[in-house]
């Protein structure tokens, strides 16, 4: 059985493909809670949140939830990335190397971009224990990804 979610906030009606695929996440996919902003031009044309909070169900998300979010930067990087190959900037089929020198060791030599946008370049994480902290070093987290070795 399905539970219809209250979906809460604003759509400009323009937008209302990204109210109904947002609804249609709980239906079809049983998202808990969940909510979506999109902005244009500086305005605010979709702001809709709903469900819940926490797994047991006791929280109703709120406008203001705050979570823990992953994976948010994967789709963006890959329109960026498409961008830049259209217009030439960027070859998915060139190794990592050439456009990060650093990355040329443990193997990854002639390790194609393209394999970075499909997750298949064998580098989940690193394999070191690193300080706490370390996530917010850029100098330290791009060397040790590119002294890492494909699992």
């Amino acid at each position: 059985m399905t539970t219809r979610v209250a979906i809460q906030g604003v759509c400009d009606p323009r937008f209302q493909g990204v109210k109904e695929a947002f609804a249609q996440n709980f239906a079809d996919h049983g998202e808990v809670g969940a909510a979506v902003a999109v902005v244009v031009g500086g305005r605010t044309v979709v702001d809709l949140w709903g469900g819940h909070a926490d797994a047991a169900l006791s929280r109703p998300w709120q406008q203001d939830t705050i979570v823990n979010v992953f994976s948010t930067t994967k789709g963006m990087t890959a329109i960026c990335a498409h961008r830049l190959t259209d217009e030439g900037l960027l070859d998915i089929d060139a190794p990592v190397a050439k456009y990060w020198p650093e990355f040329a060791q443990a193997g990854k030599e002639e390790l194609p971009v393209r394999y970075l946008l499909s997750h298949s370049a064998g580098l989940p994480a690193v394999r070191a224990m690193l300080p706490p902290g370390s996530a917010y070093d850029w100098e330290r987290m791009t060397s040790v990804l590119a002294a890492e070795e494909p699992w």
